[in-house]
């Protein structure tokens, strides 16, 4: 095994300095996709990894000098293996940002001023906002749905309480969704998305575990919300607990309510004559994240405008609480997949390995604050996004999770059958014929209580109708926790997934057509 390895590398060096060398001259010599993808080595991936995740990167965070520290190395990683920027300009497509933190706030329900953390929290992720009414309208839960739907009243320009999650009926089933599982609509942002779109003015959303649901979104709280210039704000809201639930409906009427609508399964709405004044003051600011486009144009006059792009998120969390939150799987590992393919291409090019259709290698930012960086690529695409032929993405795979304790030869594939037939196949078959890891479409599933499916920048390009696929090796105790860190990470395991990802991309690129899309997603895409 030794000598065959040394020889593909010294086969590999001697080419390189070669000129003008053809495809059969070099297939000649025993050079393959195969060998291509076999100079993709832990020891690679792991250089990468421990300069992303180090502590001088800071964690990473978008807009702070860690984030651009990162842009910077991904540039000069795609100049150094000789990719030129995109428009021979540059390699960064900059995404246009505003940070917004909490200056004062104010809420006062009657004659009841509530306490900022202690009984009542927000975001800071919208527009200064002074709001003074004399009624309040209890919504329910505040979901639309086929089977169940809270807004068959007018709420436009009025504020509304309603609870959070979705009702069970009696038999502890989820009246929404059917089953065991909670339905789409019962997250938090489809709820103001759909509030938004009935023209109402304030939410108050009701938490019956407050304490527990404040300490999850505390660093919300304490850190600037972020959210692209161009994209509007939410619809002010605000979470409360039971206790001001109850000063809102009435003593103890929030359970009565609660049970009446389990046993009926049908809405209940109620006009109270509460009066609310919220009033929000911000500190605002602009500023700029960096998605880092490494793009290898193929070899086919025609198809070359057809684009397979491999994403992975590079920013993280940055230091919470002085504490540096590396990232090291989250995502240090998908960059450097990410970083070790375009590196497999380039290579593949300069030695006359021919691929028809081009790859776009985009490392890119801001996912952590919302998925934005891949949003406001797929809303201003630097190449055509009807060209982009199927979307590869890469979050967190150098870890082992809970289910599978013992065995770190799997990986978590979602999304790659939701839209297309051929990208599964051909997934599958990359997989049979190179890697032979254990595909688990656990998370694959809609009904999922994770949701992984709507948490990575596949999304964003599924939203086009772009076939995707998320590659991940699921969650662990360390997930956006300082001790992510890099001493964790099971190399080989990402080694053999960065495989698994190039040798797709590949059969995609050389496959006499696109991938059909002939599915209807069944995943919600307009979630949020």
């Amino acid at each position: 095994m030794k000598k065959t390895i040394t020889t593909t590398i010294t086969a590999l060096l001697l080419i390189t300095n070669i000129v003008g060398q053809t495809q059969s001259t070099v297939i000649k010599r025993g050079l393959s996709p195969q060998k291509i993808g076999e100079q993709i080595t832990k020891k690679e991936l792991k250089k990468h990894i421990l300069i992303l995740a180090s502590d001088s990167l800071e964690g990473r965070e978008v807009g702070k000098p860690g984030e651009l520290m990162a842009a910077n190395y991904i540039a000069n990683h795609f100049k150094k293996i000789g990719i030129p920027p995109y428009k021979n300009s540059t390699y960064y497509q900059e995404i246009p940002l505003h940070q917004t933190t909490i200056k004062d706030v104010y809420l006062k329900i009657n004659n009841t001023e509530l306490k900022f953390k202690k009984e009542f929290y927000t975001y800071p992720n919208f527009n200064e906002t002074e709001i003074i009414e004399q009624e309040i309208v209890f919504l329910g839960y505040g979901i639309e749905s086929k089977n169940y739907n809270d807004y068959n009243i007018n709420v436009e320009g009025r504020v509304i309480a309603i609870l959070n999650g979705e009702p069970k009926n009696e038999q502890g089933k989820y009246i929404v969704s059917g089953g065991g599982q909670k339905s789409p609509e019962s997250n938090w942002k489809f709820k103001l998305k759909t509030a938004k779109s009935k023209g109402v003015k304030a939410v108050i959303f009701i938490s019956e575990n407050y304490d527990g649901d404040y300490e999850k979104v505390e660093h919300k709280i304490e850190h600037p919300g972020v959210s692209l210039m161009d994209k509007e704000d939410p619809v002010p809201f605000v979470y409360v607990g039971v206790k001001t639930a109850n000063l809102i409906l009435g003593k103890n009427k929030l359970e009565k309510i609660k049970n009446k609508i389990k046993t009926k399964q049908r809405p209940i709405h109620k006009k109270t004559q509460n009066s609310i004044v919220l009033r929000t003051q911000n500190n605002s600011s602009k500023f700029t994240g960096k998605n880092v486009l490494g793009f290898i144009e193929g070899s086919d006059p025609e198809l070359k405008n057809e684009i397979i792009v491999i994403t992975a998120h590079y920013d993280h969390i940055g230091i919470i609480d002085g504490l540096i939150h590396n990232g090291a799987d989250d995502n240090a590992t998908g960059t450097a997949a990410v970083l070790e393919i375009a590196k497999a291409f380039q290579m593949a090019k300069k030695l006359g390995v021919n691929f028809k259709r081009s790859i776009l290698c985009m490392p890119n930012s801001a996912e952590e604050k919302g998925l934005l960086g891949s949003y406001y690529y797929v809303e201003n695409p630097e190449f055509p996004i009807n060209n982009t032929i199927a979307c590869l993405n890469v979050d967190m795979i150098g870890r082992m999770d809970e289910l599978h304790p013992k065995d770190s030869n799997y990986v978590y594939l979602i999304g790659a059958d939701k839209l297309s037939t051929d990208l599964h196949n051909i997934s599958e078959s990359a997989n049979k014929k190179h890697v032979k890891m254990d595909i688990d479409y656990t998370f694959n599933d809609p009904k999922d209580p994770n949701r992984f499916y709507y948490r990575s920048d596949h999304y964003n390009f599924a939203k086009k109708n772009i076939p995707s696929i998320f590659y991940f090796s699921g969650v662990h105790e360390d997930y956006h926790k300082h001790t992510d860190t890099t001493e964790k990470i099971i190399y080989e395991k990402v080694e053999k997934i960065t495989k698994l990802i190039f040798y797709t991309a590949w059969e995609l690129a050389n496959a006499t057509e696109r991938p059909k899309v002939d599915k209807t997603n069944t995943f919600n895409l307009n979630r949020y």
